[in-house]
């Protein structure tokens, strides 16, 4: 079984290498077993890869934790159950701190923890490599967080006599941690050319990968409208911030508020993209819309500030033209990077279903229950339909506009390939023709001079003759090497009769 694992920096084996490893590339024989035997360099890269982002985390929160029991001037009795829960929580696993639960979990940090897992994985891939160099990376990508994930469950269980902690469910972490580390590793794989995922796309219907990447650009797109009415809602309602702060009590405690603010950005951003398509944002009892706004009480983060206490203003419908304006793209994108016809809009129907399930994976992570406000997050029924209907509906009218009135939008034209096509060949035509007539002009000039040479040359007769070999000049077995001067050809030259004006002396 053949094992190749990518190396970091592009090294390469000096010459002279053993001739075991092809190449000097790190690789074992075709015959070695890869899951018996692993080299010191594989070794190296997969611990790598367990232990960066998985030890930079726990460092991470082990500050935070000790900056924060120090400036509230409490003892580090409950450091390590503060520490544990830190490690659950930027994995998303729900906690019980005395009698308030815990739900809605900040999605800065457990963003960047999964980047920065699909970064060391896409890193740690070759275009080459085999699916037993795919397990290694995955296997390497789990093993250092749920290592940890055990060990926080069990200081949490003990901390839980000291401190309000209870210990969470244990299949719930493991879950958690297991299942945001796979789908990260599984990402930064497929984000690099291997086999594999080449494979995988040979066997999948030609519409799927094109209908995949409309749905990222366009839930991008979604998210960075989102992102400027979350800022421009921010900014008005800039006299409600101090309100925030007034319980910070000194500057540890006002920049711990705004260092939270800035970990829950993420959800209020996606809370932000369900009200534009349309859907609800729950807040406990009340709610948020483009239709309407019920008021209810919100944590008292700064960021929440952002959050309109109503009443719905008759100018807020308008917003509902971003999604019809974002699915119209998506039609184009579609129409532009795949084969969608009339009759078969399968491209744009499955990125508006790829975008569907990414409106369910965000929507579920951004929302969850804070202790007596409630549930806090998007409608994610509602948001869900609603995202569909936008990039279908809207999608597949420009899809259609495209294929009848833009018959040039075709795949490869959006690369630039049929644009140029013709000019293309003219160049080349030209080129061709013009080198063409620059080697007959050089073939013409060559005639030329030869045929001037020919009639300034001299013409000498002669007749070489071979004499016997010099005495001594025997060649043969055991005769050593031969005297340089045993052949000797003598040459008779026979002047012709030239002209007068003709030299015959050679110069």
């Amino acid at each position: 079984m053949r094992s190749s694992l990518a190396r970091w920096d592009g090294h390469r084996e000096p010459a002279g290498a053993p001739t075991g490893r092809r190449g000097g590339s790190g690789r074992t024989p075709p015959g070695d077993n890869v899951f018996l035997s692993l080299s010191p360099e594989r070794a190296k890269i997969l611990l790598f890869i367990a232990a960066r982002t998985a030890s930079f985390t726990m460092v991470t929160v082990v500050a935070l934790v000790l900056i924060t029991l120090w400036a509230a001037g409490s003892g580090m009795t409950g450091a390590s159950g503060a520490i544990a829960a830190g490690w659950l929580g930027v994995h998303q696993v729900p906690l019980v701190i005395g009698k308030t639960s815990l739900g809605l979990l900040p999605l800065l940090p457990t963003a960047l923890m999964l980047w920065s897992v699909a970064r060391d994985c896409a890193r740690a891939v070759e275009p080459d490599a085999s699916r037993a160099d795919l397990g290694w990376i995955v296997g390497a990508a789990l093993a250092g967080p749920l290592l940890i994930t055990a060990v926080c469950l069990a200081v949490a269980e003990d901390a839980s006599a000291v401190v309000a902690l209870q210990p969470p469910a244990t299949l719930a972490a493991f879950g958690w941690v297991l299942g945001l580390h796979l789908v990260a590793a599984v990402a930064g794989i497929a984000s690099r050319p291997n086999p594999l995922r080449e494979l995988t796309v040979a066997y999948l219907p030609e519409w799927v990968a094109p209908g995949a990447r409309a749905a990222l650009r366009a839930t991008g797109r979604l998210l960075v409208v989102a992102t400027a009415l979350t800022l421009i809602s921010f900014l008005a309602h800039w006299s409600r911030i101090g309100d925030t702060y007034d319980a910070a009590g000194n500057v540890v405690g006002v920049l711990g508020l705004t260092v939270l603010s800035l970990a829950y950005l993420p959800n209020v951003v996606i809370g932000s993209a369900a009200v534009l398509l349309g859907a609800e944002v729950h807040i406990g009892t009340g709610g948020l819309s483009v239709f309407e706004v019920s008021g209810a009480p919100v944590p008292g983060l700064p960021i929440l500030s952002a959050v309109p206490a109503g009443p719905a203003a008759g100018w807020w419908p308008v917003l509902l033209l971003v999604p019809a304006a974002i699915g119209v793209l998506n039609g184009i994108d579609c129409a532009r990077t795949s084969y969608d016809e009339v009759r078969a809009p399968w491209a744009t129907l499955a990125s508006a279903g790829f975008a569907a399930l990414l409106t369910v994976v965000f929507g579920g992570l951004a929302g969850g229950a804070v202790g007596s406000f409630g549930y806090l997050g998007p409608a994610l029924p509602l948001a869900t339909v609603l995202i569909f209907a936008w990039l279908a509906i809207p999608g597949y009218a420009a899809l259609v506009y495209a294929r009848r009135f833009l018959p040039n939008l075709a795949p490869s034209s959006a690369f630039g390939y049929d644009e140029y096509a013709d000019d293309d060949e003219d160049d080349y035509a030209g080129d061709y023709a013009e080198s063409y007539d620059y080697d007959e002009r050089e073939a013409d000039y060559a005639d030329d001079r030869y045929a001037d040479y020919r009639r300034d040359t001299e013409v000498v007769e002669g007749e070489l003759v071979e004499e016997q070999r010099a005495l001594g000049g025997r060649i043969g077995p055991g005769a050593g090497f031969a005297d340089e001067t045993a052949d000797i050809l003598d040459a008779e030259v026979v002047e012709a009769d030239l002209p007068e004006s003709r030299r015959t002396d050679g110069r």
